[in-house]
Order: structure tokens, then sequence, then C-alpha cells
């Protein structure tokens, strides 16, 4: 059987690599947080290494034609007509979930009770207080429990963080989802932060993303959306990340927070964007591809397992394992004492699950299967 290029596992040890330096000379399959084990696309290392040969490392602007290669980008996948004067570039995602909260400063902010832990934090962080809404599955789809987030909403509730395709549960909202969302925030006057990072990342042919924003003028005017090439290209380490904010407003409050705290992007990251926008796609394709295959092998074998359940997810790297059924207090220690460093659900709000990043060669894979079967065997 020929090999494919992904198989090809990659020694990330002495790389200082956060993920692999946390079972640094233990037995331990790290597959936690979200970065995956597969090479850049030859594109954009062939980009990197070309500006590091030039050896001047200065203080660097925005690279000219990449507003324009983003939004044309936005047309093309989305049918989203984003204009360039929208963009605010960040080194980084997690920075944009801050600053939304800084720059409309509500008094409570709400988002879905299970979900990646900045949106937990952020709101604090900012001097406010974060309310989680309760999620409901829906044939395995996890989804926000539209009628419990109307009825959080009090005069003090400015802002929704929301996340599509959701981060644990893989869901892609579809577009009747969307305008019922929508619907609720401009009726309750709400600003909207959505990220969207795993945009790139669907699994389920037939299944489209649609920028939240991209629904109506209406709803663009009232929400800021967060994209980024790290997931999609797998270079999350050279931190780079776009905020889309029509509203002219809301985009000068956003900058005005920023201001003297988050710095530009650096020299690297734009470089690396640029090429994975320009000439990273075929690779990309492939990864997605190849993903698909990780993802269906893993609903197969995970559902085989008793004590285990995965239920069919459409997008993202990541899987998001019930383990209720597991009989211990701490599932991430368990499996971590079985060769598996998994995240914590309780971290996303949900102690009865965990996350296993599969973005990485199907032998690595297997082998957590093996190790997992095991200690539920035993």
């Amino acid at each position: 059987m020929k090999k494919h290029p992904f198989d090809k596992p990659v020694d990330r040890r002495e790389t200082s690599s956060t993920k692999w330096e946390r079972y640094k000379d233990r037995d331990i399959l790290p597959m936690w947080v979200a970065d995956t084990d597969f090479t850049a696309a030859p594109a954009i290392t062939e980009a990197l290494q070309a500006r590091i040969a030039h050896g001047v490392f200065g203080y660097t602007q925005r690279p000219a034609e990449l507003n324009s290669i983003f939004t044309e980008r936005m047309q093309q996948l989305y049918d989203w007509q984003a204009e360039e004067e929208w963009l605010v570039w960040l080194p980084g995602l997690v920075s944009g979930l801050h600053l939304s909260c800084r720059a409309v400063n509500s008094p409570v902010t709400l988002t879905p009770q299970t979900i990646y832990p900045p949106f937990r934090s952020a709101p604090g962080l900012s001097g406010g207080q974060h309310l989680g809404i309760p999620m409901l599955e829906q044939e395995g789809r996890w989804l926000t429990d539209f009628s419990a987030l109307e009825a959080a909403i009090t005069p003090d509730t400015r802002l929704l963080l929301f996340c599509n395709p959701h981060n644990p549960g893989g869901t892609v909202y579809r577009r009747e989802e969307l305008e019922q969302l929508a619907d609720i925030c401009v009726r309750h006057d709400l600003i909207i932060c959505s990220d969207e990072i795993h945009c790139d990342m669907i699994l389920e042919p037939g299944t489209d993303h649609i920028p939240l924003a991209s629904l109506s003028p209406e709803i663009a005017a009232r929400t800021i959306t967060l994209m980024a090439p790290s997931k999609t290209f797998n270079i999350a380490g050279l931190g780079c990340s776009v905020a889309i904010i029509p509203d002219q407003a809301l985009r000068n409050r956003f900058r005005k927070v920023r201001r003297g705290i988050v710095p530009d992007v650096n020299l690297l990251g734009y470089t690396a964007t640029l090429a994975a926008y320009q000439d990273g796609d075929n690779w990309h394709r492939q990864q997605l591809n190849y993903l698909r295959g990780n993802r269906d092998y893993l609903l197969q074998e995970i559902n085989r397992i008793p004590g285990l359940k995965l239920a069919h997810f459409d997008a993202t790297y990541l899987a998001w394992i019930d383990v209720r059924d597991v009989s211990t207090d701490d599932p991430a220690a368990f499996f971590e004492a079985a060769g598996v460093g998994m995240s914590p659900g309780k971290d996303f709000g949900d102690a009865h699950f965990t996350r296993l990043n599969f973005g990485c060669p199907r032998s690595t894979l297997e082998e957590a299967i093996r190790r997992l079967r095991q200690a539920l065997a035993g």
C-alpha cells in the first residue's frame, strides 16, 4: 500500500514544542493542544527560507498585497465580499477575543457553556463577567441553546462570544441556525465576536462554512470575525491572525484598546501567511483528505471501546470524546497513565469529556487507540 506524505512521523522532541514538552521523557502520546504534527506546505517553508536568507529582520509592515489576497479568498471560498479596510491583523486569535471584550466593555458576556478555554477567561480578565449558555446535542451535533441564550440576556449583556466551527464539538452551523442567532442578536442589540479559525477545516463533504457576518449588512455591522491561517496550514507558532470588523466605530474602538498593548505581527508570520494564501491550497486539500480518513478511523474505533463514545462531527481535527461511562474522577489523568495525553473536558466546561487531537500520522493514532483499548480492558 502506497504511503501518504502525511504518514511520515516528524520528531518534534527537543524543539521547544509546547505540545511535546508537556510529556518530555515520558511515554505519553501528546494529543492535546491544537497544532498538528505535519510539516508545513513547501511553499511556506521556501518563502520563510528566502526571507531568512535576506538576513535583516527589522520592524516590518504588512505586505502590501496581503489585504487584497485575503478579501479575494473570502469571496472565492465563502461568497463574502469583505472590504480591505475592515481588516485588523493581530499576532494571534486569542488576543482578538480579549480585545473584543475590552472594545465592547460588556458587564456580562455570554458564551456557549462548552467552549475553548480562553472564551471563559477573557471576559473576567477584561473586567466583566462570563455567563455560560447551555448547549444541546441534536443527533450528535452540539448547538447553542438559542432559547436559553435569549432568556439570559439582560440590560448588562452587550457581547456574545461565538465559535463556528465549534471547538470542541466540531459542529458547523447551518444557515438557518446562524440566521436564528443573528435575529436574537439584532433584536437585543448584541455585538458578536465570532471565532471562525477552523473555517477551512471542514471534513464533511457537502458541508459549507458560512461566515456569520456574511448573512446581511445588519449583522455584519455588529460582528467581529476572527480568522487565521494557523489551523489551516499548521503555522500557529508564527503568530498571525485577522479581525474582520465592518463597522468603523467598532473597528476604531478595537484598534484603540489594542494600542500599546498588542504588538504587530512579526515579519515571519506575515511571510508565512502570504505564502500560505498564495500557494498553500493544494497542500491543504491533501491535509483535509488525510484528516478525513483519521476522523473516520477514530469514529469507528472509539465507538468499539466500551466506556467511550464519539458522535459524528463535521469539522476540526479535534475529537470530543464522551467518557462519562469510564469509572474515574479524573479522565484526563486516567488516560495519561495509559499513555495518551488529551485535553481535560473540565477546561472546556464539561468534565464528562476529553478532547483528542488527531492531527497526526495514522500510526500515532493507531497506537493511541491500542493504548485506550488496553486501559479500558484492564
